[in-house]
């Protein structure tokens, strides 16, 4: 058996043993441009055919579990807030909500929701990203620009609401940091438009385009036992018949309310592929705008009044435990937070949605061919640092 080490700056390939067996094994990363952060991955090869996959992870990996067991209530929301950096306010949101469990808070109106608009706009902003990215990495560069510039649109207002573009840190336990800007809901509203109006390029550029389909179509196909087995969630579970959406099967914040029981759709596929993965995050984003749009019109009818509660200058949970759950733009993120009654958790476990996700390439990548592993590996929608933590 002979092994290929491939990694951008490597500079040379190197090979080891005899020439008795046919496969080989090829070392990806753990520098790749199609990983969105530093991941490696083991394939055992039979010609140009994947016979096992094996993800090795933990190249990022920053303890920031144990770091919560150091920091108070109120600083653990920065270490939550980074894993994921596509999605910084869904991050911050889940550690709230589970100390405000801890200390039976009832958040004000206004902030929830306010707490729930801008989820779904980190949601849009998220999936922008791979919306962009993935046709990138099959050799279209064209619709990142595109996603960028929508972004971009989306961030403005974001930033002029929380002071962050990325870490946005606006949420605070008990509430918000402060109450929106004067003008902004307009603003905001305008930013929602323009990005709508740039989606059907996905539909036209993306979809509509012969050799995008050809690279996705009946490629890299999850099925929906797999999917279950692996504990996959969000659009990639969807995208193979999981029809799974904590927004509508465990509503928190405002997804219980009838204003946005109304609007939410969960979108679903049965093919599994990479096609239908991408098909999945479209039409997520768009759902996701119409929800924004929704919470716009009900804050638009909500009088003036508070974001946050007065809190001690120490705060304590009770001593007990407890386990929030959110739906996050990459799948589902759960928080188990225990309490022995001090300033600190004595324990704050976090369930990433990437970490799961990306162990199913082990089922996913055998078989196929090493060209369709880029294809493979960039539909599944994951961020590094929401795997090492």
């Amino acid at each position: 058996m002979r092994e290929t080490t491939v990694g951008i700056g490597a500079g040379a390939e190197n090979f080891t043993g005899g020439a008795d067996s046919t496969d080989m094994v090829l070392n990806i990363g753990p520098q790749h441009p199609a990983t969105h952060g530093v991941l490696r991955l083991k394939l055992v090869l039979d010609g140009e055919r994947i016979v096992t996959a094996e993800p090795v992870i933990g190249y990022m990996h920053r303890g920031a579990e144990k770091l919560f067991e150091a920091r108070d209530y109120r600083q653990i929301i920065m270490l939550a807030n980074r894993h994921d950096w596509l999605s910084a306010f869904a991050n911050e949101l889940g550690v709230v909500l589970g100390v405000e469990r801890m200390l039976g808070m009832e958040v004000p109106e206004r902030a929830v929701w306010i707490r729930t608009m801008l989820a779904e706009l980190n949601r849009v902003l998220n999936h922008l990203m791979f919306l962009g990215s993935y046709p990138l990495e099959l050799g279209g560069i064209t619709p990142i620009f595109h996603a960028f510039s929508g972004r971009e649109d989306l961030q403005h207002v974001l930033e002029e609401a929380s002071g962050g573009r990325m870490h946005y840190m606006f949420n605070r336990v008990g509430g918000l940091k402060e109450d929106l800007p004067a003008g902004w809901l307009g603003r905001v509203r305008a930013a929602i438009a323009t990005v709508r109006s740039q989606l059907p390029v996905f539909e036209e550029l993306v979809l509509g385009n012969e050799i995008f389909r050809a690279r996705t179509a009946g490629v890299g196909i999850l099925t929906k036992a797999h999917a279950e087995a692996y504990g996959v969630s969000g659009p990639i579970a969807r995208a193979s018949g999981l029809d799974f959406d904590l927004r509508r099967d465990e509503p928190y914040l405002a997804y219980g309310s009838d204003e946005l029981r109304a609007v939410l759709t969960v979108v679903t596929r049965e093919e599994g592929d990479c096609l239908a993965r991408f098909e999945c995050l479209l039409e997520q984003t768009v759902n996701s705008l119409d929800l924004a749009d929704a919470c716009l019109d009900k804050l638009a009818t909500l009088a003036p009044g508070p974001v946050n509660l007065r809190l001690p200058k120490v705060l304590k949970a009770p001593e007990g435990s407890t386990y929030a759950w959110t739906e996050n733009p990459l799948g589902v993120n759960g928080y188990y937070l225990v309490s022995r009654g001090d300033k600190t958790p004595w324990r704050l476990k976090l369930r990433s949605a990437s970490f799961n996700n990306i162990q199913a390439l082990a089922e996913l990548l055998p078989g196929a061919l090493v060209a369709d592993m880029v294809a493979i590996l960039g539909s599944m929608f994951f961020v590094v640092g929401d795997i090492d933590k």
